[in-house]
C-alpha cells in the first residue's frame, strides 16, 4: 500500500470520532435555540398578558431566553440555566443568539424541582451593555439597572412598570407569572458558543457585529420579528 493510501485511510477510520463530539456538542445547542423558539410562539397566544409582552419585545433592545431554568433542593435551593441573547437590530430584525448561563441563589420553603421558563427583556444600551462582557455579572440593584418583574393579575391582565431597564416574567406548565432576578447572576457560555458556531467568539462578535451564522437560529429569530 502505498503511504497516500494509507493517510487516506486512517482519515476515513479517526475522523469520525473526531467529528462526533462537535456533533453532538452542537446538536445540544440547536436544541436549546429550538426550545428558545417555543417560548416566544408562546406569546403569540392571544390575552391581554401576552399582548403587552409583546408590545416589549417590539421595544426592547436585546432578549434572554432561559427555556429551561431549574430550581433544585429543600428550605434553601439554587436556580441555574443556560439561554440565549439576541440583539433587536435598527432594521427590525434581530442577530443569532450567543449563549448565557444563568444563576441564582434562593431561599424559601421549596420541595423536589421546578422547572420553569424564564424571560429577560432588555429596554436599553444601559442593560445590554452590563452583560457585554466576558465575565459573570450580578444583575440587580447593585449593577445599576432598575427591574421590574412582571406578573399577569387575577384577570389575566397586566400592568407594566414604566422606567425599567429589564423586565422579567416566567412561564411555568403553560402559565405566566414573575419571577425576581434581583441578585441573579448571567454571563456568557463560551463553549455552547464554539459548539454552535464551530469557532471560537465573543459574545459582542455575535449578536453586535455579526461574525457568526448559523442558519439554525434563523426560526427563532423569525418568531421575535413576528411579534
Amino acid at each position: 500500500m502505498t503511504r497516500n493510501f494509507l493517510t487516506a485511510l486512517l482519515a476515513l477510520v479517526v475522523l469520525p470520532f473526531i467529528a462526533a463530539p462537535a456533533a453532538r456538542a452542537q446538536t445540544n445547542q440547536q436544541q436549546l435555540v429550538d426550545e428558545a423558539g417555543l417560548v416566544v410562539q408562546s406569546f403569540h397566544v392571544p390575552g391581554a398578558y401576552v399582548d403587552n409582552v409583546r408590545d416589549l419585545v417590539k421595544r426592547a433592545r436585546a432578549i434572554v431566553i432561559v427555556p429551561n431554568l431549574v430550581k433544585a433542593g429543600f428550605i434553601f435551593g439554587a436556580e441555574g440555566g443556560t439561554g440565549v441573547l439576541l440583539v433587536h437590530r435598527k432594521n427590525g430584525t434581530w442577530s443569532y443568539p450567543a449563549f448565557y448561563n444563568m444563576g441564582a441563589a434562593s431561599f424559601g420553603f421549596q420541595a423536589g424541582v421546578e422547572d420553569s421558563k424564564v424571560v429577560l427583556i432588555f429596554m436599553n444600551d444601559r442593560a445590554l451593555n452590563s452583560v457585554m462582557h466576558d465575565t459573570q455579572i450580578k444583575l440587580g440593584a447593585g449593577a445599576g439597572l432598575a427591574i421590574a418583574t412582571l406578573g399577569a393579575g387575577a384577570n389575566g391582565s397586566l400592568e407594566v412598570p414604566s422606567g425599567a431597564d429589564i423586565y422579567t416574567l416566567s412561564s411555568s406548565a403553560g402559565l405566566f407569572g414573575g419571577v425576581s432576578i434581583d441578585g441573579g447572576a448571567l454571563g456568557p457560555n463560551h463553549d455552547s458558543d464554539t459548539a454552535y458556531y464551530g469557532r471560537q467568539l465573543s459574545a459582542a462578535d455575535i449578536v453586535l457585529n455579526g461574525r457568526a451564522k448559523n442558519p439554525g437560529a434563523n426560526k427563532l429569530r423569525s418568531e421575535l420579528a413576528h411579534l
